[in-house]
């Protein structure tokens, strides 16, 4: 298939089809007399497969240590052991993301029900007291 279809079918734009095969992504393209590029059944499954880790949070150097080569055997102890790493670097990503997340909520309560008619840096300091008493309570992750 030309690669308006492979863009069609993919819902990929054409500029970033030709990125993936250029960076080695996409392999076995083949060039017809005219140069237009005709792409495989493979190169759907392919782009499907890249799309689909990029939204899982794999950039592309990732992507092209999972994607399986024409010249190796397919390898899923090393694919597991890569899902598994993403997994663990999520994880530690949503760890970070709730302790972000109960500061500022700390740091907006403290603003609407701080001292009002303080000066900027009385109410800052306030707020950051506000902010370390509740790094101190059990149960909160205190970085």
């Amino acid at each position: 298939m030309k690669i308006g279809e492979l863009a069609k079918r993919s819902g990929l734009a054409p500029s970033r089809i030709r990125f993936y095969e250029a960076s080695g992504l996409i392999q076995g393209v083949q060039r017809q007399g005219n140069g237009y590029r005709e792409y495989g059944p493979k190169a759907m499954w392919t782009l499907e497969l890249i799309s689909s880790a990029q939204c899982a949070g794999f950039s592309l150097d990732e992507i092209r240590t999972l994607l399986p080569d024409h010249r190796a055997q397919w390898q899923p102890d090393e694919l597991v052991a890569s899902l598994e790493r993403k997994l663990a670097e999520i994880e530690a990503m949503q760890q970070r993301l709730a302790t972000t997340q109960r500061k500022l909520l700390v740091a907006i309560e403290s603003v609407k029900s701080g001292p009002q008619t303080a000066d900027f840096a009385e109410r800052a300091q306030w707020m950051m007291e506000q902010l370390r008493a509740q790094a101190l309570e059990p149960g909160t992750a205190n970085e």
